[in-house]
């Protein structure tokens, strides 16, 4: 009888929507926050050679002399703000899907104290090399 035992399209749909919601808060801190709380948080890659930890930050349209890097003991934050650029003021969004606005991502990285050997930037990417100190 139709109805009666889990829908497997139903189930799969329900699936895919909760996967979305977790890209999205991911990216998007609820509304309504203090215009200095961050709102986003960017994505990071971190690999670890060598004893060394090499830390990519996805910031594309972000001055690089405007980011904020902390980093105490084995946790780094990094901050700043994404504007939206002036060409797109006045106009009509058709497609917004870089956010704007306060970020502020917190890493854990693995146990041990650091600190940063080198900041550069490549492509529209923050790239940071930490060493482990002895």
């Amino acid at each position: 009888m139709p109805g009666t035992g889990p829908n497997p399209l139903w189930e799969s749909a329900l699936a895919a929507l909760e996967r979305a919601e977790r890209i999205h808060r991911q990216f998007f801190r609820l509304a309504g926050q203090s215009r200095r709380a961050p709102v986003w948080e960017p994505p990071v890659e971190l690999v670890e050679q060598g004893g060394r930890l090499m830390l990519m930050v996805a910031l594309p349209g972000v001055s690089p002399d405007t980011v904020e890097l902390t980093l105490e003991g084995d946790v780094i934050t990094i901050r700043a703000e994404r504007l939206l650029p002036r060409a797109f003021s006045g106009g009509t969004v058709h497609c917004l899907e870089i956010p704007y606005g306060r970020f502020e991502r917190r890493l854990q990285l693995p146990p041990g104290p650091y600190r940063l050997r080198q900041r550069s930037t490549e492509d529209g990417c923050l790239l940071l090399v930490l060493e482990r100190l002895e």
